[in-house]
């Protein structure tokens, strides 16, 4: 029975085949391979890598240890499907195309304004990932340093040169793009955190996400354009 926690073994060996559950045999096996991986989030999810074993994935699945195995070999495949599987279900994984021509127009509101709807819409669609990252960081497993280098650190670079490029144009203050990055994903993520998980009645703030996105990219903008 295999932990997915902090083990570092890059292959699970998988133990000896079993009779597939009478419906297995209904499923395609792309869709049972997504079934599987849809399982292994929300249990990750709830209990976090260390507290989920593939057994649990396999009975919540209704299938048998062997096919969990069959489908992902090791560990980290299953990683990287989660995070492929997320990266392609929508524009908002996608940040260079949300603003592209937000980019192409040099339209500074615009391109704050876009990034912090789409993070935000993501974040209320999918509650589940967040928290699975969430239990990723805190459990100092692999999975949050693989998503820091797919996604996070691709937000970082792709703003950062934008925030370069208008700082020569003289539209926005000389100050370190990092930290106008770090400041502008520290309103959005504390926003979303709020909103899953802290305060879901959304007693404190209740605004659409429209309304967050707008006032965010305002307060930003407000702190470094030059108005030029």
């Amino acid at each position: 029975m295999e932990r997915f926690g902090l083990n570092k073994e890059a292959t699970i060996t998988a133990p000896a085949a079993s009779n597939e559950a009478a419906s297995g045999a209904r499923m395609s096996a792309e869709d049972r391979r997504l079934q599987i991986l849809r399982v292994a989030v929300s249990l990750f999810s709830q209990k976090g890598f260390g507290g989920t074993t593939t057994r649990e994935i396999a009975q919540a699945a209704g299938v048998s240890e062997a096919m969990v195995f069959r489908h992902y070999a090791t560990k980290q495949e299953l990683y990287s499907a989660i995070l492929d599987h997320k990266a392609c279900s929508g524009d908002s994984m996608n940040p260079e195309e949300m603003v592209a021509e937000a980019l192409k127009l040099k339209d500074d509101r615009a391109v704050f304004q876009q990034l912090a709807l789409g993070a935000l819409e993501h974040h209320e669609s999918d509650p589940e990932f967040q928290r699975l990252l969430l239990h990723a960081a805190l459990e100092g497993h692999e999975l949050a340093e693989m998503f820091f280098e797919k996604f996070v650190r691709r937000v970082y670079e792709l703003l950062g040169r934008y925030i370069t490029e208008r700082q020569r144009d003289g539209a926005m203050a000389q100050v370190d793009p990092a930290i106008v990055v770090r400041a502008f994903i520290g309103m959005v993520i504390h926003h979303s955190l709020n909103n899953n998980l802290w305060d879901p009645q959304r007693r404190l703030l209740n605004i659409s996400n429209e309304e967050a996105a707008k006032q965010f990219a305002e307060i930003l903008m407000n702190g470094i354009s030059t108005g030029k």
